[in-house]
């Protein structure tokens, strides 16, 4: 495990120098967001309030705001590494779906060494318990003006299936209410809502666990958008190389990373619901106010001295847009034994994940693109995907300049434009309904005989690299720059 926990990688980014403490008073209230956003748009270092307004409690925040930062806490500057490494052992299966064999991980014994491990008992989190438990002691920020109140943005999120037991791991936003409650933003696609789906049929609360800080990569692989039977803990297991180490929380049967600084314990009702945000979101825009079922608290535990880990998001860049590029890096490896055809993904910052994807293919056939585009539309979070551009193989997609010049000289609107209904992203505010909408798939590849093209297809005008060479050297003889 590349850090055990969030005070071992803070040491690590002050030794680096990519730390800043800010020994001032700043208040949560909108001020540290105004830093955490100067600081990761200026590609500057993680932060560290001391001194928050209100608490007595340090804030960290854009831990993982820079490429350098998040490939520390993966432990490699070649994020896809972590999957090629993994889905290499899936080859001895045999013939079967890639679902059924991600469904074999937990089975091998080759990576038994990254299962989550439970202690039992002694556990860093569980070092100190809230006589009376209340979210009013922590430094919770209220991120933006019209934000519906303070909310946290950084938690892992724990339950257990009710039917079958599988632990679920996610990061859900939880505005807070009052000192004993909040809301769990969990959106209708999302792992934990589908628990509290379960649970309700049944009648029944669901227990639920919220951890803050621990293991980085645990943090990180609460984010990432997993087989839904693939454990999260052990996804982190598997990136650092070593088990995340959890412990049972003290009011509920819910297990939570042991190295946390801080766990709040409690549970959500079957039938009860009330408003919550409006949020400042990562779209840029404040997503409405919605009805969200409600987080009761029942035990806080904590370090004797913790930290309270946040993050902001916001218009890209954002420190979130850091994250989303490492599990781009992770999960092409994945794509690719899914769709081989399919040479590279991206999407950028200013797509906020589900505007814009764009992939690049080694196109085989007539017709392949429309394929791909509506094989991604099938991939678990890909069906959010509001517009995909299926390019050539040998355009650069993180080239904005090549990828749009390409593109638009590739296209016939009319003919190259695929429009289809589906789910949309809950935070997409222009559907015409909420979770379901349009999207559209733009072929921008170059077209074929066989496609209805019977032009010639013009080629792209360039130099021969011998009058380029000669004329760099001449350049740099000049003195040039």
């Amino acid at each position: 495990m590349p850090f055990k926990n969030l005070r071992d990688w803070i040491a690590a980014l002050d030794a680096a120098g990519d730390l800043r403490r800010i020994e001032a008073e700043v208040d949560p209230h909108l001020e540290i967001t105004a830093f955490a956003d100067k600081a990761v748009k200026s590609g500057g270092p993680a932060l560290l309030f001391e001194k928050p307004r209100r608490s007595c409690f340090p804030v960290a925040i854009n831990l993982f705001g820079s490429e350098r930062r998040v490939n520390g806490v993966l432990g490699t500057d070649q994020p896809s590494e972590i999957a090629d490494r993994y889905l290499a052992l899936l080859d001895r299966s045999g013939p079967m779906s890639i679902l059924d064999k991600i469904k074999m991980l937990p089975r091998l014994a080759e990576i038994g060494h990254a299962m989550p491990r439970t202690t039992s008992g002694g556990a860093p989190c569980q070092e100190a318990t809230m006589a009376e438990p209340s979210f009013d002691p922590f430094p919770i920020l209220k991120c933006w003006p019209q934000d519906g109140g303070p909310t946290l943005t950084l938690p892992m999120v724990f339950t257990r299936d009710p039917e079958t037991g599988h632990p679920n791991c996610g990061m859900y936003r939880m505005q807070v209410y009052d000192s004993r409650t909040s809301g769990m933003h969990w959106h209708v696609h999302k792992g934990g809502a589908d628990h509290w789906r379960k649970a309700r049929a049944r009648g029944e609360r669901l227990p639920v666990a919220v951890a803050l800080g621990g293991p980085p990569l645990a943090t990180f692989a609460a984010m990432c958008p997993l087989p839904p039977d693939l454990d999260e803990m052990l996804f982190a297991g598997l990136a650092g190389g070593e088990p995340i180490e959890m412990v049972r929380c003290t009011t509920c049967d819910i297990l939570v990373p042991a190295e946390s600084e801080i766990v709040f314990e409690g549970y959500v009702e079957p039938d009860e619901m009330r408003t919550e945000g409006p949020f400042g979101d990562h779209t840029g825009f404040y997503s409405l106010a919605d009805e969200y079922p409600v987080f009761h608290l029942t035990a806080v535990t904590h370090r004797r001295d913790p930290i309270y880990p946040a993050t902001v998001v916001g218009r890209p860049p954002m420190e979130d847009g850091y994250m989303g590029r490492a599990v781009e890096e992770l999960f092409r490896p994945l794509l690719r034994m899914q769709l081989p055809e399919v040479v590279d993904f991206h999407m950028p910052f200013a797509g906020v994940f589900h505007n814009l994807l764009l992939v690049s293919i080694r196109k085989a056939y007539p017709g392949h693109a429309r394929k791909a585009m509506h094989a991604l539309w099938g991939l678990g979070q890909m069906m959010f995907s509001k517009v995909i551009v299926v390019l050539d193989h040998d355009v650069n997609l993180r080239d904005y300049n090549e990828t749009v010049w390409k593109a638009l000289n590739h296209i016939d609107p009319e003919r190259d434009m695929e429009f289809v209904l589906g789910p949309v992203d809950a935070l997409d505010h222009a559907s015409r309904l909420p979770h379901y909408g349009s999207h559209v798939g733009i072929d921008a590849t170059r077209k074929w005989k066989e496609e209805g093209f019977d032009r010639p297809w013009p080629d792209e005008m360039r130099l021969p690299e011998e009058v380029i060479e000669r004329v760099e050297r001449l350049w740099r003889e000049m003195g040039a720059t």
